[in-house]
């Protein structure tokens, strides 16, 4: 991923839209939390998350003014890189695991919804925690004036919480948590193939 990132970073367009997709992952991000919040049971952490992960992508939205004033000002197709994948990737990811969590668990209702949110978020911060830094890394080296350091600060205390969240939800979250980072895993590296094919 390392090399991907370095030619996305190195090519002011490509880097525009790269930030603009990411911006657009963090926000479908923030909305899947949203719909999972129970109308009145909502707990504090849930919120904190959902604020967070908004931020991220306001945040990521507004350093595109960095690489380039003019570029990407919505989320059509044509300003994301790998729009279809990386629109289905949050998607199918929920998806996977809600229906392991019906037809394995028997989870239904609001349940379904709070253990889908826990293992898909818990899934997408391990990830996050890896990907962040290697493209902070490939701005480092090219002293780009984007950062994302305080993203990075801010993932790894989320990667913390959701994991203390799963250790209270299920004696089985050991067994949970491995099933979401290997969907995860799948999606990912049809995402990373498209990637590589745009940017070669």
């Amino acid at each position: 991923m390392q090399k991907i990132i370095d030619k996305i970073v190195n090519n002011t367009q490509t880097h525009a839209k790269w930030l603009n997709t990411l911006s657009m992952m963090e926000n479908v991000g923030a909305k899947k939390i949203k719909n999972c919040e129970d109308p009145v049971f909502v707990s504090e952490i849930i919120l904190k998350h959902a604020a967070e992960e908004s931020r991220h992508a306001y945040y990521l939205k507004k350093q595109i003014a960095k690489v380039d004033d003019k570029a990407c000002p919505t989320y059509e197709k044509q300003y994301l890189l790998a729009p279809n994948t990386s629109y289905e990737y949050l998607h199918s990811l929920d998806l996977k695991i809600s229906r392991y969590l019906k037809n394995t668990f028997h989870y239904t209702g609001h349940r379904l919804k709070y253990a889908a949110y826990l293992l898909v978020t818990y899934a997408i911060e391990v990830r996050a925690e890896e990907l962040y830094p290697i493209y902070q890394n490939a701005l480092t080296k090219t002293g780009s004036q984007v950062t994302v350091k305080s993203i990075i600060a801010e993932e790894k205390n989320h990667l913390a919480e959701m994991l203390s969240q799963l250790k209270d939800f299920s004696k089985d979250w050991e067994t949970l948590a491995s099933y979401a980072c290997e969907i995860e895993k799948e999606l990912f590296d049809v995402w990373e193939k498209d990637l590589d094919r745009i940017t070669s």
